[in-house]
């Protein structure tokens, strides 16, 4: 079997990344490029250019907020407030999207945080109801469970910079950038509403959401927290989106060391599909059974992810970060039982729905089972294929892996 999935030389990254990759003529990803970039940046230089940035918006008269920072709780969350609030010296407004999966941990985290800087803190929380439907119809239709967590981050925060008439809005890194380089550091890239459109919300919208009948069926009226100001209204404000990893150097791991400081703990049971127990405390299903779905869809997980940039950090080499991938990134985690429970859906469907998301890259068919390729050389089956006959033959005429 001759298999067209290629894996980075120096991390672990696949060609059939969920995002945007590519290979140099040394087999090195554009991840591991463009991370290389940070040793040789002047980030003095890049500092006194974020203090100049961040000067235009200070509120000199002391009425208003300086900036909006969208937090989760997690480490990122305090290293980013840490940064604006105590060494940079601005009065931000912390705005969060509540998805009601909290860990106990990441709850704890996210609830210590106000206190630890002393910030005010606004929440925007969905109804439940529209929760449960809003994870149906974005497992049904786009494979992503989550997909309304990814909106409310990226939305709601903008929302409130419109209504309290505050224009910076601050993320911490640019995900794309730090974990596939599609852009360089050169590049000073900004949160825009195609940026969020295209690339955060995979050309999906609130929109999408509507027409449906029965126990699914969602009115415009409720998505509202989901819809982006309008052009003009971001105009009338100035609401401008950057990134504070363009300015300041950025690792997982040492935003986590800075946010123990301030209280920040650890997960306090290991995970199933990760070994980290830093990383996404916000949503108990972000390292679970949602991330089950990229292994599902892209034939790897978020086991790859954390190697990745470990292994670019310098605290983990290639073969050790092989081991763990071969350990954790297939495994189909305990907690879709509390997922289906709260969806109200069977597992079987699930199954099945999961099965229609496959890439034809990565899998392939034999004996009723799913197979792959793997890093380590050997192909391996996960589990038995749930798509109807029909369905089947379809993948197979498709398939990009050929025998």
């Amino acid at each position: 079997m001759k298999n067209r999935i290629e894996y980075c030389t120096k991390c672990v990254m696949p060609s059939s990344s969920a995002i945007s990759v590519e290979f140099d003529e040394n087999g090195v990803c554009s991840g591991c490029n463009v991370s290389s970039q940070k040793v040789d940046i002047d980030w003095g230089r890049r500092k006194k250019q974020f203090q100049r940035l961040l000067d235009q918006y200070r509120n000199h008269d002391n009425n208003n907020y300086d900036c909006i920072i969208p937090v989760s709780g997690g480490k990122d969350s305090y290293f980013q407030v840490h940064m604006i609030k105590n060494v940079f010296n601005m009065n931000p407004l912390l705005v969060t999207y509540n998805a009601n999966n909290w860990t106990k941990t990441g709850y704890e985290n996210l609830h210590n945080m106000r206190d630890a800087f002393g910030c005010d803190h606004v929440f925007f929380t969905p109804s439940i109801d529209l929760l449960k439907r809003m994870n149906r119809i974005g497992f049904q239709v786009m494979g992503d469970m989550n997909w309304h967590g990814h909106s409310g981050i990226y939305t709601y925060p903008f929302i409130a910079a419109v209504e309290k008439k505050v224009p910076l809005v601050i993320y911490g890194e640019h995900g794309f950038m730090d974990l596939g380089g599609m852009h360089s550091y050169n590049d000073h890239v900004e949160f825009t509403q195609r940026y969020r459109l295209e690339h955060c919300l995979r050309g999906y919208d609130w929109n999408d959401f509507l027409g449906r009948d029965g126990r699914d069926e969602i009115k415009e009226n409720e998505l509202l927290g989901f819809k982006f100001p309008s052009d003009k209204n971001i105009k009338n404000i100035g609401v401008r989106g950057v990134f504070i990893a363009n300015y300041v150097e950025w690792s997982g791991n040492n935003n986590a060391n800075i946010a123990k400081q301030y209280g920040f703990k650890e997960n306090s049971e290991k995970f199933e599909r990760t070994y980290r127990k830093i990383s996404n405390l916000d949503d108990m299903h972000e390292n679970g059974i949602h991330d089950y779905m990229k292994f599902i869809k892209f034939g790897y997980g978020r086991a790859t992810d954390h190697v990745c940039k470990d292994i670019r950090d310098g605290v983990m080499s290639r073969e050790e970060g092989v081991k763990i991938i071969k350990k954790m990134d297939h495994i189909k985690s305990n907690d879709l039982k509390r997922w289906l429970a709260y969806v109200e859906m069977s597992e079987q469907e699930f199954d099945e729905i999961a099965d229609s998301f496959r890439d034809d890259r990565v899998w392939y068919i034999k004996d009723d089972l799913w197979w792959k390729d793997n890093i380590w050389g050997e192909a391996a089956s996960y589990g038995k294929v749930n798509l109807p006959i029909n369905a089947q033959e379809k993948f197979n005429k498709q398939a990009r892996v050929t025998l």
